[in-house]
């Protein structure tokens, strides 16, 4: 018996999940067994996962045929580099949702438990094999696999109209996105038919259909992305799920459509056209701007999070653009440069959102409210929650020394290297990105103060806050898995861009022009110390240091002398946590500067009404720009078909006449 390859294990994993989840339906009645044993173990085989795929990312690339399909199209299976990298991701992120899931579900969810611990590891095991594929029908059985399992995970709660409503947008955008990307395959599949990637990667005939693919492969992953303007199911799913599952879909299913992105672009067609990447970097400021302007506007604790992780894809999708233009003029080193700074960025943002939605969800477990106007003060009922979340948010408002700083430090030392690129209007243009990006960091660290602030600190805004209890041990542990992440991922890039070396041969043919050699550990520097460092060890060094003199200098000479006074009150002494700043008013600044991009209803209260009330509803200007539009098209159109299939032989015969008639005519003509 032969010992098994590397890939053969990491298929074993993916069916580990699906076993595991095929369990959950025979013991559907077992609570315990269920949420103490199975989600555990599903966090076992994560670990399992991400561990064979750190092996992946060292080894030599491996391929699998599943005698599995329909008759003559088998699935074809391959672990590469890229492959190796994303389920890692995939690994390390699950591991600790999968742990917080185990201690968040309560009894009262037992009757639809063991459906859930179905389609929870079934979306698992999908998404691993969308990364595991290497061809297209196993691609698109994996990719409507996870829509699906997704979809009913989104809509478990589907008694709720909202519910149902967003499952359905979700689901309806998916499948736009699957017909694209099933086009693109088909126009890189060619007239051979050979679905298999090694032959899509043959594809050349000609530039336009090369184009074709591209814009098809970006409108499709694209959707499943969150990328505008197909952004609008994600603010709704995401509220609408279970808080483990958006946090696996923020955290780790956006990235399957990035991998996606990057498996065509760069793997599959060879990029080499340098505005395929001004038309990705375009996109990506488009979707970075309007997601962390209507981010830093919202009052949904979860929609906050959700148009945040639009923010987020699109300065993703601006890092791919930049390798690309950078590619496409063969500087392969800034290529690299900003290839890491967009993988670094995509493992960094899987660790911190899914930490932050994690907590989101602890803090709805246990007060009922994601209203931010309803909370308040929770630092002292939830510490630890709190503590944990503080974590992921300096970690997304991109502060020093957390992993967010790192990725987003090098997507700018990326575009400080483009006055170099060869083209004089690109030259103009780049820098704009640059200051675009600035402001992109600027607001989302505006975003995450008030998150923070509003949710965890000053006093209680309801009464029944106060009976609010910290998150469970085993959610606990999957919240300091993923704020270990976010500490780790900050404190040792050098570690991670070296591992990253052989995704970068794979896709450009260039390694690392990164200073993140094993003797220069203390340092990050792109190209060259002289030009640019980055040391997260000293930096955190410092920051302990300063805080321990400070906090020996206060003890030592100002604590004898403290007193403790009422702070002062205005001259009113009746405060009440309802005077505190809201959410609204704490973004109003925000809401006046970018007026131009809300759909805003207000309702302003007379001054004659008993329970004066202040309404202000921001609302997505692309529903009434672009959906309503369509769908009102849409409705026409299908009134006009209702008008002519009206169901009677007489009128149909008659269709049949005057379409002869009408032929005989064209023929004599």
């Amino acid at each position: 018996m032969s010992r098994l390859a590397l890939i053969d294990w990491v298929l074993i994993t993916a069916l580990i999940w699906l076993a595991l989840g095929i369990a959950g339906v025979f013991l559907a009645h077992r609570f315990t067994v269920i949420s103490r044993v199975l989600f555990p173990l599903g966090a076992i085989n994560s670990l399992v996962l991400a561990i064979l795929s750190l092996v992946g990312l060292v080894s030599e690339m491996q391929e699998l045929i599943l005698p599995i399909g329909l008759p003559g199209l088998p699935f074809h299976l391959r672990l590469d580099a890229l492959t190796s990298f994303f389920l890692f991701l995939l690994g390390a992120a699950s591991a600790g949702i999968s742990i917080y899931a185990a201690g968040y579900f309560r009894k009262s969810q037992s009757s639809v438990l063991g459906l859930q611990c179905l389609l929870y590891h079934a979306f698992l095991a999908s998404m691993s094999f969308v990364l595991l594929a290497n061809d297209g029908y196993a691609f698109m059985v994996a990719w409507e696999t996870m829509a699906l399992s997704s979809f009913f995970l989104v809509t478990a709660e589907h008694r709720h109209p909202e519910i149902r409503r967003a499952g359905y947008l979700y689901l309806l955008i998916a499948h736009i996105g699957s017909v694209a990307i099933l086009l693109s395959f088909g126009l890189m599949a060619g007239s051979t038919g050979d679905y298999t990637f090694d032959a899509m990667r043959q594809f050349a005939d000609g530039a336009f259909w090369r184009t074709t693919a591209f814009l098809l492969a970006l409108v499709g992953f694209g959707a499943k992305a969150g990328i505008l303007p197909l952004h609008v199911w994600l603010p709704e799913a995401h509220p609408a799920a279970p808080s483990p599952v958006s946090a696996m879909m923020s955290g780790v299913m956006l990235k399957t459509a990035i991998y996606g992105l990057l498996r065509v672009g760069f793997d599959l067609l060879h990029a080499h056209t340098w505005w395929w990447g001004l038309l990705l970097l375009l996109v990506g400021l488009a979707t970075a701007l309007f997601g962390v302007v209507f981010s830093a506007v919202q009052t949904d604790m979860k929609r906050l999070l959700a148009y945040s992780s639009i923010e987020n894809i699109g300065l993703i999708t601006l890092g791919m653009g930049l390798t690309l233009i950078f590619r496409a003029f063969g500087m392969t080193g800034f290529a690299s440069l900003a290839l890491t700074a967009t993988l670094y960025h995509c493992l960094n943002h899987a660790f911190f959102k899914s930490l932050l939605f994690l907590s989101t969800g602890s803090v709805l477990h246990a007060t009922g409210e994601r209203n931010l106007g309803k909370l308040g003060g929770l630092i002292h009922q939830m510490p630890w929650v709190a503590w944990l979340a503080l974590i992921g948010v300096l970690a997304s408002a991109g502060l020093p020394p957390l992993n967010g700083f790192v990725s987003e430090w090098l997507l700018l030392q990326s575009f400080l290297f483009t006055p170099e690129v060869p083209h004089g209007y690109l030259n103009m243009l780049l820098p704009v990105f640059a200051a675009a990006i600035a402001l992109i960091a600027a607001l989302a660290g505006f975003t995450m103060v008030k998150f923070f602030g509003v949710v965890f600190l000053g006093q209680p805004r309801e009464e029944k806050l106060a009976q609010a209890r910290d998150a469970s041990r085993l959610s606990r542990l999957g919240l300091l898995w993923l704020a270990a992440g976010c500490v780790l991922l900050g404190l040792m890039p050098n570690v991670i861009v070296s591992l990253l070396d052989p995704v970068m041969q794979l896709l450009i043919g260039f390694g690392r022009q990164l200073d993140a050699r094993p003797e220069n550990w203390l340092f990050l520097a792109p190209f060259y110390e002289e030009r640019a460092s980055y040391s997260p060890i000293i930096f955190f060094c410092g920051i302990v240091a300063m805080t321990l003199v400070s906090w020996l200098a206060v003890r030592r000479y100002f604590h004898s002398r403290a007193k403790r006074v009422p702070p002062w009150d205005c001259g009113f002494p009746l405060q009440t946590g309802r005077m505190q700043d809201t959410s609204e008013g704490y973004s109003q600044p925000i809401r006046r500067i970018f007026s131009p991009f809300f759909k805003r209803t207000r309702q302003h209260p007379s001054p004659f009404d008993a329970e004066p009330r202040y309404l202000s509803i921001v609302e997505d200007p692309f529903w009434y720009w672009l959906y309503l539009p369509v769908a009102w098209i849409v409705e026409q159109g299908t009134r006009v078909v209702d008008f002519l299939q009206r169901g009677r032989i007489a009128i149909y015969l008659l269709y049949s006449f005057a379409t002869l008639i009408t032929l005989l005519v064209l023929t004599r003509g």
